[in-house]
């Protein structure tokens, strides 16, 4: 049995390829958030951050915390 992807449409969000309002969803895949345009097809990837900043280099990073 597969897994379902929980998909959710973001309220008044404008797709940046077509321009249409309100066609564009937010799922996670392989723990990446993602962005797609059901109108067009346009799809937008979250890219990866450091999880300690160059602003806080002196702070101690005892973990992070990943709910699922």
């Amino acid at each position: 049995m597969q897994k379902r992807t929980k998909r959710r449409f973001i309220a008044g969000a404008t797709c940046p390829k077509c321009k249409a309002t309100d066609t564009i969803m937010l799922f996670f895949e392989n723990n990446v958030e993602k962005l797609e345009c059901v109108k067009c097809g346009y799809a937008e990837s979250q890219t990866e951050q450091p999880v300690a900043s160059a602003t806080r280099q002196n702070e101690n990073v005892i973990g992070v915390f990943k709910p699922e």
